[in-house]
């Protein structure tokens, strides 16, 4: 039986969770306009690791007092190599930063970024494996936030001016009031609350999957009261138009595959998959007229191409895309060892030498922590993916969310450094470690 000290922390641990997932969409907004306010803002956005450090330790403090679970998690190969990862990044870090490749401000950003996604995904997974409350009520935690988020992004394409967000201490210290595709002010990037048009837009992947989840999903459906049907059905469709103006090409594309796997993975007829195959080679072949029909026309290379004749950058995004992908993949192929946490990514920012943004999460990782950590990462990766795999069928489809958004995401992360953005390392691998923590629950944990 649990104590009552257990019981206790395991109540803090499980509200914990639910604070952080349920505030970090807003995050970004609350820590500018309360620097505004109070100023320290590197303190104030810094919020939401402190109270991680705090739950992580008390998580750890559970699962020593739970022998069945400490048991359970000493075999798992998955928490095997997080512990390895996190002693990789540790170790290569402060050689880095022995060696002068990193500066102390870098390295201690590099590690936070790095390592607070499995620290998140620890926590998450021994709350849910202590109590079943974070996996009940996953919907509410995540999709009312989500409400409130892509109704502001609605007020910012049709209501708000350019520079809304300046009001609340938006500006070049903090955090960019808006953001324009190359320059171009006929085609202002929709942000909401996040920290950019490309950190919103990785967002809304995982909300756009949970939306099709519950729709295309006939058992998850049912489920749905009928006087809440016209709200689900009008804040997803509402998502897909908030993410067209993001402009974020990557983020849609990684909707449209996250999408492609929910439909698949909840579709079950047979002719009914065949024929969205088809259906899918049909739209891609459209699309590729459609880029050779339209490549001169303004709007289609201001939304697709992100440039075009009346642009006013000196170099596209995509010329620097293209050259930061070359420069990461020769780093990774030159410098098998890394040059440790913080040397490359958003954090590298801070050294005293030019930072190193490869615009790929997984090239950052090679560049920090050499081959060896980025196959450690690889294999977490797979193996979280092969959890939720196992876990497809259970009856509330929060499987079948974090599979199809990794799908998306992945994608996603080969062309940015998504899971270095705050609300994202926290939501998706938080609600990841409370979908692979359910079956725990029972196995493990005494009632």
């Amino acid at each position: 039986m649990q104590t009552d000290s257990n019981s206790k922390a395991s109540v803090f641990l499980t509200a914990g969770i639910a604070v952080i997932l349920a505030v970090i969409p807003f995050h970004a907004f609350l820590a500018v306009w309360g620097a505004s306010i109070f100023g320290h803002y590197t303190l104030i956005r810094l919020w939401k690791d402190l109270l991680l450090t705090v739950l992580f330790v008390l998580a750890v403090w559970l699962v020593i007092k739970n022998r069945p679970l400490l048991q359970a998690m000493r075999k798992s190969r998955l928490f095997k190599l997080i512990a390895a990862y996190a002693f990789v990044q540790i170790s290569l870090g402060l050689a880095g930063y022995l060696r002068h490749d990193v500066d102390r401000a870098a390295l201690g950003q590099g590690l936070i970024q790095d390592l607070r996604l499995f620290a998140m995904f620890y926590a998450s997974f021994v709350a849910a494996s202590y109590s079943p409350w974070l996996r009940q009520h996953w919907q509410k935690i995540v999709l009312i936030p989500a409400s409130i988020i892509i109704a502001i992004g609605l007020l910012q394409v049709t209501a708000l001016p350019n520079d809304f967000l300046s009001h609340f201490g938006y500006g070049p210290s903090t955090i960019r009031p808006y953001e324009l595709v190359d320059q171009n002010g006929g085609y202002v990037r929709v942000q909401s609350t996040l920290r950019g048009a490309n950190p919103l837009g990785a967002y809304l992947v995982i909300v756009i999957a949970a939306f099709a989840t519950l729709f295309i999903g006939k058992k998850f459906r049912k489920k749905i009261p009928n006087d809440s049907l016209w709200w689900f059905l009008l804040v997803g469709a509402a998502s897909v138009i908030v993410l067209y103006f993001t402009y974020s090409r990557s983020a849609l594309l990684g909707a449209i595959i996250s999408v492609g796997v929910v439909t698949w993975l909840c579709i079950k007829n047979a002719q009914i998959k065949k024929w969205l195959l088809i259906a899918a080679a049909a739209c891609c072949l459209v699309f590729g007229g459609l880029v050779l029909a339209l490549r001169h026309n303004a709007v289609f290379e201001n939304t697709v191409f992100h440039t075009s004749e009346q642009s006013r950058a000196k170099r596209s995004s995509n010329q620097d895309r293209s050259t930061a992908l070359r420069v990461g993949i020769h780093d990774v192929a030159h410098q098998p060892l890394g040059r440790g946490a913080g040397s490359a990514g958003p954090a590298s920012v801070h050294n005293n030498h030019p930072p190193r943004i490869a615009e790929n999460y997984f090239l950052q990782i090679g560049q920090e922590a050499g081959w060896l950590g980025l196959a450690i990462f690889l294999g977490i990766y797979v193996l979280v993916a092969k959890e939720l795999w196992d876990r497809r069928k259970d009856g509330d489809g929060l499987p079948i969310v974090l599979l199809a958004s990794l799908a998306g995401l992945t994608f996603v992360n080969m062309l940015s450094h998504a899971w270095a953005d705050d609300t994202l390392a926290y939501l998706w691998w938080g609600l990841a470690g409370i979908a692979i923590a359910r079956a725990s629950a029972k196995q493990h944990i005494a009632p």
